[in-house]
């Protein structure tokens, strides 16, 4: 039977790693519902539905596949065409709380398959409009209440006449969304088990040539000492480099559990087919240049059959820990077993950095080259890595990520037990949207790329060599305890190029303490300087370095040490920095040396690693002080808001959307309302449309105030001439109405009178959904400098407490106006709670794609909003944390 799968379907992972099909019931579904049924133990019946007898199959049957609508669900769960679990929902009187039912076929008990299907009903649920499930269970039914317990909802339960009456509310919460990602984690790790922990291997695209890729990865497993079984086929061949070959996978003695294919393009889907046909776990496409076709037909093979699939256009694969010493790629030396797990896209980089990582001692415990990544994703390695105890650092360098919401809770777990590495692409400017507002406008991919690796504690460098640079600090050194370096060479010159390249990378290079430096002083050759940067002299032997460096780590206001050593005729001193265990970070710069980092060993002291420029050692540890602060970051909280109307801002948003299903930009008068409803400080206001309305206006709010033309298709009031300002009598404002009623015409759709906000340090707060990366918050500067000097910040929705503090003293100049006081300070408090404020409204309103507050007037004594537009449109309906493998 060929498997149906089109966007209402979805391919997800049981707790043992077995791939299951998760798709909506149908009314041809209702004999094999109905078979499933009947083919339950008496036990499972009365668990299920309180007889032991049979019930009405055929009824349910019907009851389960009548066709959807907003008052009805049902899901089935499929393996291998087997029909294994049923879920369906039917609304009560009630029309947001449904009565729920969960039928799983005997043998496929305790895989996970009804947790699974809940998950899925549930998010289909809420997107109806349901808040709650309900369902009746037996006390002696443990297993069904474990599986309401388990989910992550908070059931509430009720006794009654011998049963347990459950209310699951549906609000997915971080508990929730907490539970599936182990969820997720545990089953992801279960699946990767034939591709990383392999107890056979078949290559299957060797050749009788000598040299072949299918030749290199076999002679490579054989010769790394592969600790399972491995065979080759080949349709004539005997052996192919110098292993045993079958014709077909068919003749093989087992299933493998991975198969590694490298044949021509035009073979590769067939032996994919074998491959599941005949039970492989997992397959490694080597092969390049499929047509896109192949592509999908391939991907669909592999879920078929319930295989993981790399590639294809890939590297290979490699897991060397002791108890497997896996190494099927293709590479040209054998990587050094290590502690580093490994996931790249190209080839290239691949080789290059297993080079690097094993000359640096790091090693490799396991690595992916993912190629053109139809499955097997970055985020896949990073839940491998959390539960391997053989790795102690993750690296990545992938083009894009397969869920960046999953990426960013799993990567933020991971980075709690170890450094997680990457390289930040795509920093150069991008286009925008003339229609966008300056907050969506300004969003580039690498500012949204580089916003999800800050919170979620990935280290992003800038190259290759910034990231081998990182890894050999991380690898060999302690973190810094705080950002203050002391510099000491030999050369006083490349002294000040370090404090530079230090400041640069967010360290400090501050005076030393009084006593400190009198005890270098002493220590010293006469002419010596210490100051910081200590230049030392070339005169300085190797005791007075080394009694120099040991004062160093006992100053309690160096946190680490940059050693910058030349290489004279009088010495060679960079050893010297390697002979004692200083206790705190030490990196040592030889300018001389050929490699951009290479080790120091020092014996039983370690290593400490050398760079061959000082701002390649500073861009390590300033990494390295990033994760230190990472790590002691608050994890913080979202507080509880006041003066919050989530339901009227509802109705706006899907109010205007009624009106207008393809979206725009909302009304003035509508935006000031939502954004009232969120308790967001603005500057008092009325909505006109006669001139003597806004006299009357103007009369009322008492002051000098602005006029604003609200038109369709203007974004930007100022350049349109939508705007008039410092209106100080009714006369003015009558001539300003009707100058632009003039203007505009029909397109008016009514005037925004305001009153003239207190002076303030104008800032820009708004925020963009992004359809892959969810709601970002942004902060920068507003006003006329917006465009001018384009400095922002931004941060994930939702926000915590110290989340949107971060956020706020991340643009430099309301740092700096926030420590001062008088008239210039700026309250970041309350720009702190307009950002909560704004994150609270990203998460409750998921149509409102684009919302910009440009200025808010940020004073001593507060925070005001004195122009605003939003724009809303249909949000997509996928679930981004729903447990799903990724589609095509």
């Amino acid at each position: 039977m060929t498997i149906d799968v089109g966007a209402d379907t979805a391919h997800a992972l049981l707790t043992d790693g077995t791939i299951a099909l998760v798709r909506p019931a149908r009314p041809e579904d209702e004999s094999r519902v109905r078979e499933m049924h009947e083919a339950m133990s008496p036990e499972n019946r009365r668990m299920r539905f309180f007889v032991s007898g049979t019930p009405d199959a055929g009824q349910l049957a019907r009851r389960i596949c009548a066709r959807p609508d907003r008052g009805h669900q049902a899901l089935l769960a499929i393996v291998d065409d087997e029909l294994i679990g049923a879920a369906a929902y039917d609304v009560t009187d009630r029309p947001d709380v449904a009565e729920v039912a969960l039928a799983v076929a005997d043998r496929f008990h305790g895989r996970g398959v009804g947790t699974l299907l809940l998950e899925h009903l549930a998010s289909r649920a809420r997107h109806s409009g349901v808040t709650a499930f309900r369902a009746d269970v037996l006390p002696a039914n443990r297993e069904m209440l474990r599986v309401f317990s388990d989910i992550g909802l908070r059931p509430h339960q009720r006794f009654d006449r011998d049963v347990v009456e459950l209310t699951i509310p549906l609000d997915p919460d971080d508990r929730y969304l907490d539970a599936i990602g182990e969820r997720e984690s545990r089953a992801g790790r279960e699946s990767l088990h034939p591709l990383l922990r392999p107890r056979s291997v078949v290559v299957v695209g060797g050749t009788r040539r000598p040299v072949s890729v299918g030749n290199a990865i076999l002679r490579n497993i054989r010769t790394s000492g592969f600790t399972g079984r491995l065979y080759a086929v080949h349709p004539q061949a005997a052996t192919v480099a110098d292993v045993a070959a079958v014709p077909s996978m068919a003749d093989l003695p087992e299933a493998p559990d991975l198969a590694v294919i490298s044949v021509p393009p035009g073979a590769v889907v067939d032996v994919a087919r074998e491959c599941g046909q005949r039970g492989v776990g997992a397959v490694v496409v080597i092969t390049a240049d499929l047509e896109a076709d192949a592509d999908r037909e391939l991907f669909e093979v592999c879920r078929r059959h319930g295989m993981r699939l790399v590639g294809p256009n890939c590297f290979g694969v490699a897991s060397l820990d002791d108890d497997v010493r896996l190494q099927a790629t293709f590479s040209a030396h054998p990587p050094l077993p290590g502690h580093a797990g490994m996931v790249v896209q190209s080839g290239g980089i691949g080789i290059t950095l297993l080079e690097h990582l094993s000359r640096l001692g790091i090693g490799v415990s396991s690595f992916v080259s993912t190629g053109n990544k139809l499955d097997v994703s970055s985020n896949d390695l990073l839940r491998w890595w959390e539960a391997d105890p053989n790795t102690t650092m993750a690296i990545m360098h992938v083009e894009s990520f397969g869920n960046p919401r999953k990426f960013s809770r799993v990567a933020r777990r991971l980075g709690r037990k170890m450094p997680v590495l990457t390289v930040l692409a795509g920093r150069s400017a991008a286009g925008q949207r003339a229609a966008a507002s300056h907050t969506g406008a300004s969003l580039t991919p690498a500012l949204t790329t580089e916003t999800l690796f800050r919170q979620a504690g990935v280290l992003a460098a800038r190259g290759i060599g910034e990231l081998i640079g990182t890894a050999a600090f991380l690898a060999h050194q302690p973190l810094p305890s705080g950002p203050r370096v002391a510099i000491v060479t030999n050369a006083g010159g490349t002294g000040v190029l370090a404090a530079d390249a230090c400041a640069d990378a967010g360290l400090e290079v501050r005076e030393l303490g009084e006593q400190t430096r009198r005890d270098i002083e002493a220590l010293l050759p006469a002419e010596a300087a210490s100051a910081n940067p200590i230049d030392t002299t070339p005169a300085a032997r190797s005791d007075q370095l080394r009694a120099c460096l040991g004062r160093l780590a006992e100053a309690p206001e160096v946190d680490a040490i940059v050693a910058i050593m030349v290489r004279t005729a009088l010495a060679d001193p960079l050893p010297v920095v390697a002979t004692a265990n200083w206790g705190k970070p030490v990196v040592a710069v030889a300018p001389d040396q050929a490699e951009t980092v290479t080790n120091l060993p020092s014996g039983e002291h370690g290593v400490v690693p050398s760079y061959s420029g000082p701002e390649a050692a500073a861009a390590a540890l300033g990494h390295a002080w990033e994760r230190a602060r990472w790590l002691a970051r608050p994890a913080g909280e979202a507080p509880v808001l006041t003066a919050v109307s989530t339901d009227r801002a509802q109705r706006i948003a899907r109010g205007f959307l009624k009106q207008r299903p393809e979206g725009g930009w909302l009304p003035l008068d509508q935006t000031m309302e939502l954004l009232g409803c969120y308790g967001i400080a603005m500057a008092p206001w009325r909505w006109t449309h006669e001139p003597e309305e806004s006299a009357r206006a103007w009369r009322e709010l008492g002051g000098p105030v602005a006029l604003k033309a609200d038109v369709a298709g203007v974004v930007h009031k100022k350049q349109a001439g939508a705007l008039r300002l410092d209106l100080t009598d009714a006369e003015q404002v009558r001539e300003a109405h009707a100058d632009l009623a003039d203007r505009f015409g029909e397109d008016l759709r009514g005037v925004l009178v305001q009153e003239m906000a207190p002076r303030g340090f104008e800032v820009l707060l708004g925020l963009v959904q992004q359809p892959v990366f969810g709601p970002l918050v942004v902060c920068g500067l507003g006003g006329t400098y917006t465009e001018a000097l384009r400095t922002r910040a931004a941060r994930l929705a939702p926000l915590t407490d110290f989340d949107a503090d971060e956020l706020v003293r991340s643009v430099p100049a309301l740092r700096t106006l926030g420590e001062q006081d008088g008239d210039n300070a700026v309250d970041l408090d309350a720009l702190r709670d307009t950002a909560l404020r704004l994150s609270q409204l990203a998460v409750d309103l998921p149509q409102v794609s684009e919302l910009d507050m440009n200025p808010v007037m940020a004073a001593p004594s507060g925070a005001m909003c004195v122009d605003a537009r939003i724009r809303l449109a249909v949000p997509p309906s996928g679930d981004p944390y729903l447990r799903a493998l990724r589609p095509l």
